[in-house]
Protein backbone atom coordinates (compact mmCIF):
# COMPACT_ATOMS: atom_id res chain seq x y z
CA UNK A 1 0.00 0.00 0.00
CA UNK A 2 2.98 1.93 0.78
CA UNK A 3 4.47 3.47 -2.54
CA UNK A 4 8.29 3.40 -1.56
CA UNK A 5 9.08 5.63 -4.46
CA UNK A 6 7.22 8.67 -2.17
CA UNK A 7 6.40 9.04 1.56
CA UNK A 8 7.77 6.44 3.70
CA UNK A 9 6.09 4.88 6.62
CA UNK A 10 7.54 2.85 9.55
CA UNK A 11 5.62 1.93 12.89
CA UNK A 12 7.55 1.63 15.93
CA UNK A 13 6.89 -1.51 18.52
CA UNK A 14 7.33 1.01 21.38
CA UNK A 15 4.10 1.48 22.14
CA UNK A 16 3.50 -2.05 21.98
CA UNK A 17 5.17 -3.66 24.96
CA UNK A 18 2.42 -5.02 26.88
CA UNK A 19 1.76 -7.59 23.82
CA UNK A 20 5.32 -9.36 24.98
CA UNK A 21 8.07 -9.80 22.45
CA UNK A 22 7.04 -12.40 21.04
CA UNK A 23 4.40 -11.01 19.50
CA UNK A 24 6.93 -8.56 17.28
CA UNK A 25 7.34 -10.67 14.53
CA UNK A 26 3.17 -11.13 13.64
CA UNK A 27 3.44 -7.08 13.97
CA UNK A 28 6.50 -7.17 11.64
CA UNK A 29 4.76 -9.35 9.25
CA UNK A 30 1.37 -7.39 9.01
CA UNK A 31 3.56 -4.29 8.97
CA UNK A 32 5.45 -5.70 5.85
CA UNK A 33 2.28 -7.29 4.14
CA UNK A 34 0.55 -3.72 4.91
CA UNK A 35 3.48 -1.30 2.76
CA UNK A 36 5.73 -0.16 5.63
CA UNK A 37 9.37 0.77 5.14
CA UNK A 38 10.92 0.37 8.58
CA UNK A 39 10.32 -1.29 11.95
CA UNK A 40 11.82 0.50 14.91
CA UNK A 41 12.34 -0.91 18.61
CA UNK A 42 12.80 1.50 21.95
CA UNK A 43 15.29 0.39 24.81
CA UNK A 44 14.34 1.63 28.53
CA UNK A 45 13.98 -1.15 30.37
CA UNK A 46 12.24 -3.69 29.11
CA UNK A 47 13.27 -4.84 25.70
CA UNK A 48 16.78 -4.81 24.51
CA UNK A 49 16.29 -2.69 20.72
CA UNK A 50 18.78 -4.76 18.45
CA UNK A 51 17.70 -8.52 19.85
CA UNK A 52 13.98 -7.46 18.39
CA UNK A 53 15.64 -6.19 15.11
CA UNK A 54 16.94 -9.66 14.88
CA UNK A 55 13.76 -11.44 15.38
CA UNK A 56 12.22 -8.68 12.99
CA UNK A 57 14.83 -9.55 9.75
CA UNK A 58 14.47 -13.12 9.91
CA UNK A 59 10.10 -12.62 9.95
CA UNK A 60 10.10 -9.54 7.64
CA UNK A 61 12.99 -9.62 5.67
CA UNK A 62 11.36 -6.47 3.53
CA UNK A 63 11.93 -4.11 6.07
CA UNK A 64 14.44 -1.56 7.28
CA UNK A 65 15.46 -1.74 11.14
CA UNK A 66 16.19 1.24 13.23
CA UNK A 67 16.29 2.08 17.26
CA UNK A 68 14.41 4.69 18.19
CA UNK A 69 15.74 5.14 20.31
CA UNK A 70 18.73 3.41 22.16
CA UNK A 71 19.72 6.08 25.15
CA UNK A 72 23.47 7.32 24.15
CA UNK A 73 24.37 6.54 28.59
CA UNK A 74 23.19 3.07 27.79
CA UNK A 75 25.82 2.25 25.42
CA UNK A 76 29.26 2.85 24.22
CA UNK A 77 29.40 4.29 20.77
CA UNK A 78 32.02 1.49 19.87
CA UNK A 79 29.34 -1.19 21.02
CA UNK A 80 26.99 0.62 19.38
CA UNK A 81 29.01 0.67 16.26
CA UNK A 82 29.63 -3.23 16.43
CA UNK A 83 25.97 -3.89 17.15
CA UNK A 84 25.13 -1.62 14.09
CA UNK A 85 27.70 -3.30 12.02
CA UNK A 86 26.58 -6.77 12.51
CA UNK A 87 22.69 -5.82 11.66
CA UNK A 88 24.08 -4.42 8.66
CA UNK A 89 26.35 -6.76 7.90
CA UNK A 90 23.57 -9.76 8.30
CA UNK A 91 20.70 -7.46 6.06
CA UNK A 92 23.18 -5.92 3.50
CA UNK A 93 20.27 -4.80 1.17
CA UNK A 94 17.69 -3.20 3.76
CA UNK A 95 18.41 0.44 5.50
CA UNK A 96 19.49 0.31 9.38
CA UNK A 97 18.70 3.71 11.24
CA UNK A 98 20.16 4.17 14.57
CA UNK A 99 18.46 6.28 16.64
CA UNK A 100 20.09 7.90 19.48
CA UNK A 101 18.56 9.88 22.12
CA UNK A 102 19.26 11.42 25.60
CA UNK A 103 17.16 9.43 27.76
CA UNK A 104 14.30 10.80 30.55
CA UNK A 105 15.64 10.71 34.29
CA UNK A 106 13.56 8.31 35.38
CA UNK A 107 15.03 5.69 32.93
CA UNK A 108 18.27 6.87 33.95
CA UNK A 109 17.48 6.56 37.85
CA UNK A 110 16.42 2.57 37.20
CA UNK A 111 19.94 1.94 35.97
CA UNK A 112 21.76 3.68 38.52
CA UNK A 113 22.87 6.36 35.79
CA UNK A 114 23.62 10.06 36.11
CA UNK A 115 21.90 12.54 33.93
CA UNK A 116 24.19 14.71 31.93
CA UNK A 117 25.31 17.95 33.10
CA UNK A 118 25.97 18.98 29.02
CA UNK A 119 23.77 16.69 26.50
CA UNK A 120 24.27 18.43 23.68
CA UNK A 121 27.97 18.14 23.64
CA UNK A 122 27.39 14.71 24.70
CA UNK A 123 25.61 13.45 22.12
CA UNK A 124 27.72 16.14 19.72
CA UNK A 125 30.90 14.20 20.47
CA UNK A 126 29.05 10.30 20.70
CA UNK A 127 27.83 10.59 16.92
CA UNK A 128 31.61 11.90 15.59
CA UNK A 129 32.60 9.22 17.97
CA UNK A 130 30.17 6.87 16.27
CA UNK A 131 30.87 7.64 13.03
CA UNK A 132 34.91 7.15 13.30
CA UNK A 133 34.09 3.27 14.73
CA UNK A 134 31.50 2.66 11.89
CA UNK A 135 34.52 3.44 9.19
CA UNK A 136 36.42 0.61 9.48
CA UNK A 137 39.27 2.74 10.40
CA UNK A 138 41.57 2.41 13.34
CA UNK A 139 39.96 4.88 16.00
CA UNK A 140 42.15 6.83 18.92
CA UNK A 141 39.81 9.19 20.52
CA UNK A 142 40.14 11.29 23.68
CA UNK A 143 36.87 13.00 24.41
CA UNK A 144 35.60 14.75 27.31
CA UNK A 145 32.96 11.85 27.60
CA UNK A 146 34.52 8.60 26.31
CA UNK A 147 37.98 7.69 25.84
CA UNK A 148 39.15 4.84 23.15
CA UNK A 149 42.70 4.06 22.22
CA UNK A 150 43.24 1.89 18.76
CA UNK A 151 39.87 0.74 18.41
CA UNK A 152 38.81 -1.19 15.24
CA UNK A 153 35.31 -2.60 14.21
CA UNK A 154 36.58 -6.09 12.79
CA UNK A 155 33.62 -6.14 10.68
CA UNK A 156 34.43 -4.93 7.07
CA UNK A 157 32.28 -2.04 6.16
CA UNK A 158 29.41 -2.88 4.03
CA UNK A 159 28.54 -0.63 1.01
CA UNK A 160 25.23 0.41 3.04
CA UNK A 161 26.38 2.18 6.16
CA UNK A 162 24.06 2.00 9.01
CA UNK A 163 22.53 5.75 9.12
CA UNK A 164 22.41 7.95 12.34
CA UNK A 165 18.93 9.58 13.91
CA UNK A 166 18.73 12.11 16.65
CA UNK A 167 15.33 12.20 18.91
CA UNK A 168 14.70 15.98 19.50
CA UNK A 169 12.54 17.86 21.44
CA UNK A 170 13.85 21.00 21.90
CA UNK A 171 15.59 23.60 19.85
CA UNK A 172 19.06 23.19 20.47
CA UNK A 173 18.97 19.43 20.32
CA UNK A 174 17.19 19.95 16.66
CA UNK A 175 19.51 22.17 15.53
CA UNK A 176 22.26 19.87 16.32
CA UNK A 177 20.25 17.24 14.74
CA UNK A 178 19.68 18.50 11.95
CA UNK A 179 23.65 19.38 12.17
CA UNK A 180 25.57 16.19 12.24
CA UNK A 181 22.36 13.41 12.17
CA UNK A 182 20.98 11.47 9.10
CA UNK A 183 17.63 12.26 10.11
CA UNK A 184 15.72 13.94 13.41
CA UNK A 185 12.94 11.82 15.22
CA UNK A 186 10.24 14.18 16.47
CA UNK A 187 8.07 12.32 19.23
CA UNK A 188 4.41 13.47 20.77
CA UNK A 189 4.80 16.35 19.27
CA UNK A 190 1.39 17.69 18.01
CA UNK A 191 1.30 18.65 14.03
CA UNK A 192 0.62 22.52 14.19
CA UNK A 193 3.89 22.52 16.16
CA UNK A 194 5.70 19.85 13.03
CA UNK A 195 6.62 23.62 11.45
CA UNK A 196 8.52 25.00 14.67
CA UNK A 197 11.04 22.45 15.14
CA UNK A 198 11.35 21.69 11.63
CA UNK A 199 12.64 25.59 11.74
CA UNK A 200 15.68 24.48 14.64
CA UNK A 201 16.10 21.48 12.13
CA UNK A 202 16.74 23.54 9.32
CA UNK A 203 18.66 26.15 11.09
CA UNK A 204 21.53 23.25 11.54
CA UNK A 205 21.19 21.16 8.42
CA UNK A 206 18.99 18.87 5.88
CA UNK A 207 18.60 16.36 7.88
CA UNK A 208 15.33 14.25 7.45
CA UNK A 209 12.56 15.25 9.12
CA UNK A 210 11.48 11.82 11.02
CA UNK A 211 8.23 11.71 13.58
CA UNK A 212 6.39 9.36 15.50
CA UNK A 213 2.59 9.80 14.49
CA UNK A 214 0.68 8.04 18.25
CA UNK A 215 -3.12 7.14 16.94
CA UNK A 216 -5.17 4.42 17.64
CA UNK A 217 -8.29 2.87 16.03
CA UNK A 218 -10.56 2.88 19.00
CA UNK A 219 -13.69 5.43 20.66
CA UNK A 220 -11.96 8.29 22.77
CA UNK A 221 -15.13 8.16 25.94
CA UNK A 222 -13.74 4.07 26.07
CA UNK A 223 -9.97 4.90 26.44
CA UNK A 224 -9.51 8.31 27.38
CA UNK A 225 -8.08 7.42 30.51
CA UNK A 226 -5.04 5.33 29.00
CA UNK A 227 -3.95 8.37 26.96
CA UNK A 228 -4.37 10.58 29.71
CA UNK A 229 -1.97 8.28 31.87
CA UNK A 230 0.33 8.29 28.97
CA UNK A 231 0.74 11.96 28.49
CA UNK A 232 0.75 12.12 31.91
CA UNK A 233 3.68 10.11 32.56
CA UNK A 234 5.60 12.47 29.55
CA UNK A 235 4.54 15.45 31.02
CA UNK A 236 6.62 14.93 34.51
CA UNK A 237 9.83 14.68 32.50
CA UNK A 238 11.07 17.95 32.35
CA UNK A 239 12.28 17.69 28.26
CA UNK A 240 8.39 16.60 27.13
CA UNK A 241 6.96 19.18 29.25
CA UNK A 242 9.15 21.88 28.19
CA UNK A 243 8.13 21.05 24.55
CA UNK A 244 4.27 20.77 25.40
CA UNK A 245 4.66 24.06 26.64
CA UNK A 246 6.40 25.44 23.71
CA UNK A 247 3.16 23.30 21.35
CA UNK A 248 0.32 25.47 22.99
CA UNK A 249 -0.27 23.12 26.34
CA UNK A 250 1.39 25.33 28.88
CA UNK A 251 -1.81 25.76 30.98
CA UNK A 252 -2.25 22.05 30.91
CA UNK A 253 1.49 20.92 31.72
CA UNK A 254 0.80 23.57 34.68
CA UNK A 255 -2.08 21.97 35.98
CA UNK A 256 -0.76 18.88 35.97
CA UNK A 257 2.11 19.12 37.75
CA UNK A 258 0.28 21.08 40.33
CA UNK A 259 -1.84 18.70 40.89
CA UNK A 260 0.56 16.27 41.22
CA UNK A 261 2.81 18.10 43.84
CA UNK A 262 -0.43 17.89 45.65
CA UNK A 263 -0.53 14.30 45.31
CA UNK A 264 -3.98 14.51 43.52
CA UNK A 265 -3.16 12.36 41.16
CA UNK A 266 -6.88 12.30 39.89
CA UNK A 267 -6.93 15.90 39.29
CA UNK A 268 -3.67 15.62 37.63
CA UNK A 269 -5.27 13.46 34.87
CA UNK A 270 -8.22 15.41 34.24
CA UNK A 271 -5.65 18.09 33.89
CA UNK A 272 -4.93 16.44 30.34
CA UNK A 273 -8.00 18.05 28.28
CA UNK A 274 -9.28 16.55 25.02
CA UNK A 275 -7.69 18.52 23.14
CA UNK A 276 -4.57 17.60 24.12
CA UNK A 277 -4.90 14.08 23.51
CA UNK A 278 -6.72 14.61 20.01
CA UNK A 279 -3.51 16.56 19.21
CA UNK A 280 -0.79 14.28 20.62
CA UNK A 281 -2.44 10.64 21.40
CA UNK A 282 -5.39 10.72 18.21
CA UNK A 283 -8.25 8.37 18.60
CA UNK A 284 -10.84 7.81 16.49
CA UNK A 285 -12.13 5.66 13.18
CA UNK A 286 -9.72 4.45 10.74
CA UNK A 287 -10.40 7.29 8.50
CA UNK A 288 -10.00 9.71 10.78
CA UNK A 289 -6.67 7.93 11.53
CA UNK A 290 -5.85 8.06 8.43
CA UNK A 291 -6.40 11.94 8.08
CA UNK A 292 -4.18 12.07 11.18
CA UNK A 293 -1.24 10.96 9.78
CA UNK A 294 -1.51 12.75 6.92
CA UNK A 295 -1.20 15.93 9.03
CA UNK A 296 1.96 15.08 9.62
CA UNK A 297 2.72 14.82 6.36
CA UNK A 298 0.99 18.19 5.14
CA UNK A 299 3.20 19.50 8.28
CA UNK A 300 6.53 18.93 6.71
CA UNK A 301 7.44 15.33 8.16
CA UNK A 302 9.08 13.48 5.77
CA UNK A 303 9.07 10.07 7.45
CA UNK A 304 6.06 9.55 9.56
CA UNK A 305 6.34 6.32 11.90
CA UNK A 306 3.38 4.94 13.53
CA UNK A 307 3.44 4.53 16.72
CA UNK A 308 -0.19 2.59 17.32
CA UNK A 309 -1.25 2.86 20.41
CA UNK A 310 -2.92 -0.47 22.15
CA UNK A 311 -5.95 0.51 23.59
CA UNK A 312 -8.86 -1.02 24.60
CA UNK A 313 -10.06 -4.50 25.47
CA UNK A 314 -8.81 -6.02 22.21
CA UNK A 315 -5.20 -4.78 22.21
CA UNK A 316 -3.87 -7.16 19.16
CA UNK A 317 -6.96 -5.99 16.89
CA UNK A 318 -6.71 -2.78 17.76
CA UNK A 319 -2.77 -2.41 16.47
CA UNK A 320 -4.02 -4.13 13.19
CA UNK A 321 -6.62 -1.68 12.72
CA UNK A 322 -4.43 1.28 13.58
CA UNK A 323 -1.80 -0.02 11.02
CA UNK A 324 -4.35 -0.44 8.32
CA UNK A 325 -5.62 3.27 8.58
CA UNK A 326 -1.80 4.73 8.43
CA UNK A 327 -0.78 2.93 5.84
CA UNK A 328 -3.93 4.19 3.88
CA UNK A 329 -2.35 7.62 4.09
CA UNK A 330 0.62 7.48 2.78
CA UNK A 331 -0.94 4.83 -0.45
Amino acid sequence: MNDKSGIPLGVTYGSLGVLGPSAITDVAQSAEAAGYQSFWTVEATGTDAFSLLGAVSQAAPGLDLATGIVPIQFRGPSLTAMTAATLQALNPKRNVWIGLGVSALGVLRQHGIQAPDRPIAMMREYVALLRECLSGEPVTFEGEFWQLRRFRLAIRPEERSPKIVIAALNPQMLKLGGEIADAVLLNYIPAPYVGEAAQHIRAGGNATIMSYVHAAVGDLSEVARSARKDLFNYAMADGYANMFRSAGFGSEVDELRSRQAERDREGALASVTDRMIQDINFIGNQDEVADFVRSYIEAGVEYPILMPMPWGPDRRLVTELTLEAAAVAVS
